[in-house]
């Protein structure tokens, strides 16, 4: 049996580093507002998973990914308070990819766009103060070349409700 107080969403994301730096996406609206987010996304009705990446990857970043191989899933649960929502179980499938073209466009403006341009970091300088769970756990894999097997639950979460996390 579900529990309607637990949204449950699935995506895929790319973990995509350069000199050192992670791509991330800053993120416009859901738990992870004004935090750093990895490019990525929910896949549509009868998509791939390759494909959906791709897909959200261009919308998000206006460049094109190549995708070196699927790395693993992980899971993160936190407290977030949407529509009739008390928690957010979070399911990602990562991918190793490197960026296959430089920005030809720019990002895809529409409605239920979530992206507002990218950035490269450096791993010491996310925390859960301005990035997404996600981008916390790409920087353990990108130190291990694993991820947890166990969900990591936050116990308190914070929306952050402005855009100066990003330091």
């Amino acid at each position: 049996m579900t529990d309607p107080s637990v949204h449950t969403a699935f995506g895929v994301y790319a973990v995509c580093v350069e000199n050192d730096k992670l791509l991330v996406i800053h993120k416009s609206r859901g738990p992870y507002v004004h935090r750093y987010d990895l490019p990525g996304g929910n896949p549509e009705a009868g998509e791939s998973l390759a494909t959906a990446l791709r897909r959200e990857f261009l919308e998000e970043t206006g460049m094109t990914v190549r995708l070196r191989r699927n790395i693993g899933t992980a899971d993160v649960k936190l407290p977030w308070h949407f529509g009739q929502t008390a928690s957010l179980h979070h399911i990602a499938a990562f991918y190793e990819g490197e960026r296959a073209s430089v920005p030809a466009q720019a990002p895809a403006v529409f409605e239920e766009q979530d992206a507002l341009g990218t950035a490269w970091v450096s791993a010491e300088h996310v925390s859960t103060a301005n990035a997404s769970p996600l981008v916390l756990l790409a920087c353990a894999w990108l130190k291990k070349r694993e991820l947890p097997l166990e969900t990591f639950t936050y116990e308190t979460w914070e929306v952050l409700p402005r855009p100066d996390a990003y330091l």
